[in-house]
């Protein structure tokens, strides 16, 4: 195995460390020296994982092969057991360390032109180094002790990012219910370790599924220890209930949200149920949770992408979405389907985020779809690649999506459950509809402008750097958008295509969002199912009238869209008035929020104000009580006692010598 496993990590670790010494010692807090140390630690870290994976295609591989562990140690030990920490290296670890790396390199390399300019910059790429750094320790750890150490430390670097810019009271706001969302999946989590622990005394992940394979754990207590395992994977992955917390997080750089949206935080949910699937596969309970939950968020974030008018609000729910069509593959039984899409996911997402953050950077900041429209003529690069990534999340064939999304459809389908069949197939036409929605309304058409920044435009007040005007969800205006870079002299209207920082970037990931699925299709014998899962899973053929099935409600989805918002050949405005109440529905996202507000604002705080009354008033008042009823009985009466006389203490010391006298000679008292 190879030794240099250990370095992925310590790498982003390192530019980490340095970034920080420029910042602090150096006085370098804009200089694009930090970008360069990110992006050659990033890169190096990049190159070690591709050798990586070269060495294990290399190597001779079996179904039952069992999980290398690279230099496993002794952390510390305590009643008798030992805490090891190591890395693990299989074909799942391996794949998940060539994404990670890939799409961080690309997305530092695009912030270079994004976040140009700004006065964080240094600050910036110490945080993406910091976030990077613990996702590949993560996905290496080899136990759940080690696992959970580096999924707090990516709890909190996405909380630095999302509140990158905390000076904005919404940015604040995203980072902390993002961080307290997910700190509910993760109790959650750690109570379930807990449960796996006191049962196997190990941490390590091939020991507990051992012990699940031999029956010594199994029945009531592995379904409910790994429903709560995976509740972490809910508030990570953004799956229902715990989803709320993604669509805020548009409030960080759009790089960051690239980031997080492929391969870093969310992917972690994804990536921990995976690894952890053989123990998963001795609770047919918890595999139901996880397929049911995948299924229904898939449907139900769908719903909510198609009415949204941030273009970063509608791929932040494509992503949950997409995050549950994963959950639902692996909820089913197969490994390679969840794992397969969440590959393909991370490039065309990354290229979608990246693709919106250079229409955001183009256009000064603006990020609401019904203020852009003819923007092709202006950015065709962006465009085109725009469009890869669309027909990719469309699942149109052979774009990538297509291939790994049909996988999934097909394990739905071979599972025999109606419902979760329907929620494949009709959450893919809801896919297509809402990102062509979003391609057409972005770069087709006449070119509209936000009345407001015009105006604020006409007074002198423009501006597109970071403190510049933007809009939120509604088309309001408002101080502080995402608009990360530093160019200036744009006035509103004049979009212009990004400098070939950003472009290059997307290029390369376009060309992925075409080719990458080929390695899982028939074309390759399904290269990528016998590399992760063995000969078990590499035979992969496809259902040609249910991937035709699929493919014709993604076609349908997109004509859909053409017919509103390419050709106009209905009314968008008449229809949403017809049905207003399920748009409105949509609109508000279930009222998911305003339920979180009621249960947290007047639930739990009136609870917390009635024990706080029921603690000062009875409890205090009790304790409070007898203090004043010892004071009232005795004090009252000893106080008579303190006379301030010599004469009568004197007395009283006499009295107390004879009884005490007498008691020790045997005298009674009394007598």
């Amino acid at each position: 195995m190879p030794s240099y496993v250990w370095l992925i990590p310590l790498l982003p670790l390192a530019g980490l460390i340095v970034n920080f010494l420029l910042m602090v010692f150096g006085g370098m807090r804009q200089s694009r020296v930090s970008g360069y140390v990110a992006i050659l630690a990033m890169g190096a870290a990049f190159v070690l994982s591709v050798l990586a994976l070269f060495w294990a295609m290399g190597q001779p591989r079996s179904t039952d092969m069992p999980i290398p562990v690279v230099g496993s140690f002794n952390w510390y030990t305590a009643g008798g057991v030992a805490f090891p920490l190591g890395a693990i290296f299989d074909p799942l670890a391996v794949v998940m360390l060539v994404v990670v790396t890939f799409v961080s390199t690309l997305v530092q390399i695009y912030s270079q032109g994004y976040m140009d300019g700004d006065p964080g910059y240094a600050r910036y790429y110490a945080f993406m180094c910091l976030f990077t750094m613990s996702m590949l320790g993560l996905v290496i750890a080899p136990n759940f002790l080690q696992m959970y150490i580096f999924w707090e430390l990516v709890g909190v670097s996405s909380y630095l990012l999302i509140g990158f810019w905390w000076g904005r009271p919404s940015a604040a706001a995203a980072a902390k219910k993002a961080f307290i969302t997910t700190r509910v999946g993760d109790l959650g989590f750690l109570i379930g370790i807990l449960i796996l622990f006191t049962q196997t005394h190990t941490f390590d992940f091939a020991k507990i599924a051992d012990a699940v394979k031999t029956g010594s754990l199994g029945g009531t207590t592995l379904a409910i220890a790994m429903i709560l395992v995976f509740a972490g994977a809910v508030g990570k992955s953004a799956q229902f209930p715990l989803h709320a917390w993604l669509p805020d997080a548009m409030e960080g750089p759009t790089p960051v949200s690239a980031l997080i949206h492929a391969a870093t935080m969310v992917a972690a949910g994804v990536y921990m149920v995976a690894r952890t699937m053989p123990i998963f596969q001795g609770s047919p309970e918890a595999m139901l949770v996880v397929a049911w939950i995948g299924g229904f968020t898939a449907l139900f974030a769908a719903t909510q992408g198609l009415v949204m008018s941030d273009i970063k609000r509608v791929l932040a729910y494509s992503t949950i979405s997409q995050l549950g069509y994963m959950m639902l593959g692996l909820g089913l039984g197969s490994l390679t389907a969840g794992t397969f899409h969440l590959v393909t996911h991370a490039f065309f997402k990354a290229l979608l985020f990246l693709a919106a953050g250079a229409v955001i950077h183009g256009t000064g900041g603006e990020q609401n779809m019904f203020y852009m429209g003819g923007l092709f003529k202006k950015m065709p690069v962006t465009a085109l690649t725009f469009l890869a990534g669309s027909l990719a999340l469309a699942a149109i064939p052979p774009f990538a999506g297509f291939w790994s999304k049909d996988e999934i459809v097909g394990a739905a389908y071979q599972s025999g459950n109606v419902v979760l069949f329907l929620f494949a197939i009709i959450t893919a036409g809801l896919t297509a509809f809402y990102i062509f929605r979003a391609w057409f309304m972005t770069f087709l058409g006449e070119r509209r402008l936000n009345p407001e920044l015009v105006a604020a435009a006409a007074h002198g007040g423009y501006s597109n750097g970071h403190d510049g005007h933007g809009l939120d969800a509604h088309g309001h205006l408002t101080d502080g958008h995402d608009t990360g870079h530093g160019h200036s002299g744009h006035a509103p209207g004049d979009a212009h295509e990004s400098p070939l920082v950003m472009t290059g970037p997307l290029i390369v990931l376009a060309i992925l969002a075409v080719v990458a699925g080929f390695i899982g299709s028939p074309l390759f014998h399904g290269a990528f199912q016998g590399f992760v899962a063995g000969s078990q899973e590499a035979d992969v053929a496809i259902d040609v009238p249910l991937a035709a099935l699929s493919t014709g409600i993604g076609l349908l989805g997109i004509l859909i869209a053409w017919a509103f918002y390419g050709a106009h050949w209905l009314s968008a405005e008449a229809f949403t008035a017809k049905l207003r109440p399920i748009y409105l529905l949509f609109l508000n996202r279930y009222y998911v929020d305003d339920i979180y507000g009621w249960l947290v604002g007047t639930v739990l705080l009136g609870l917390s104000h009635g024990f706080a009354w029921f603690d000062r008033a009875i409890v205090d008042g009790i304790v409070n009580g007898v203090a004043w009823l010892s004071y009232a009985i005795f004090g009252r009466v000893l106080t008579w006692a303190e006379t301030g006389r010599m004469p009568n203490y004197a007395l009283g010391f006499f009295v107390g010598v004879i009884i005490i006298a007498g008691i020790v000679v045997g005298i009674p008292v009394g007598h």
